[in-house]
């Protein structure tokens, strides 16, 4: 979940500089495209397209299809709001994940858990402290990002010990992609430059890494000792914000990473006490 926390954030921060160029269902399309190779390599790692079998039907259409939107609205999110603001309201999503996890998956929460996450959630607040340009109808897509992240990985849960990693990610990018044609129906089609190829591949592989990563995530552990975990994107958001940009951390920054990091390793030590 960590590594695949910082391949989400090298996805989005890729997206900022394409979504001025590009309208989101074309991003969408030519990201799929992209992501087709990433599965064909793990489709002939498995043995070949008879690998390709669907169990659990339903649930992977449903699980695409929250990603589909989830996509779609993160392009969204980043194209009118700092990353900042972005990340902190879409860190939400662990604790709408472990009520999800208590209500439908049946997971058992403690008071413990629950203040840990919820712990890790004030300090993800702590170190963004979203300005007061976030607060306003645009909020609302992170915020609806976090919901759906929610559900994604309740179902992620369910149909990951039905269908392998690979048959998940092949119809999700299918999805993706067709959600983003249907998309460029209404928002057209920008006329491509050459050198920005390189640039959809880019976020094709981190999108693709960051998504084999939580699938096999919610395939090895049950959905609530995770979920604090995915508050390390924000520490990966500070390192590539100071590697390209020079942002050095100030004082809230750290002492929210630091409620962060002791929320997610207190969960891990209630995991290994039980």
């Amino acid at each position: 979940m960590v590594g695949s926390g910082a391949f989400l954030a090298l996805n989005s921060t890729v997206v900022k500089f394409l979504v001025v160029d590009y309208p989101p269902g074309q991003i969408m399309v030519l990201r799929g495209l992209f992501v087709c190779l990433f599965v064909g390599v793990l489709v002939v790692r498995d043995g070949g397209v008879a690998t390709l079998k669907i169990n659990h039907p339903i649930g992977q259409f449903a699980r695409a299809l929250s990603l589909a939107a989830t996509t779609l609205l993160m392009i969204l999110s980043v194209e009118r709001l700092p990353l900042g603001d972005v990340f902190a309201i879409n860190h939400a999503s662990p604790l709408i994940l472990t009520a999800m996890a208590a209500m439908i998956l049946r997971e058992r929460v403690g008071w413990r858990r629950w203040s840990a996450v919820t712990a890790g959630f004030i300090g993800t607040l702590v170190m963004l402290r979203p300005t007061p340009a976030a607060f306003q109808i645009a909020a609302l897509l992170p915020l609806a990002v976090a919901f759906l992240s929610a559900i994604r990985d309740v179902i992620t849960r369910r149909i990951a010990v039905k269908d392998s990693t690979t048959v998940t990610l092949a119809v999700t990018t299918a999805v993706i992609m067709m959600s983003g044609l249907g998309l460029s129906l209404f928002s057209g089609w920008a006329p491509l430059r050459i050198s920005d190829l390189w640039l959809f591949a880019l976020v094709a592989v981190f999108q693709g890494t960051a998504h084999f990563l939580m699938i096999e995530t919610f395939r090895l552990s049950e959905a609530k000792v995770v979920a604090p975990f995915k508050y390390a994107t924000i520490l990966w958001a500070i390192a590539i914000g100071y590697l390209f940009w020079k942002d050095i951390p100030d004082g809230w920054i750290l002492t929210g990473g630091a409620i962060v990091v002791a929320s997610g390793l207190y969960v891990l030590h209630r995991e290994h006490q039980r």
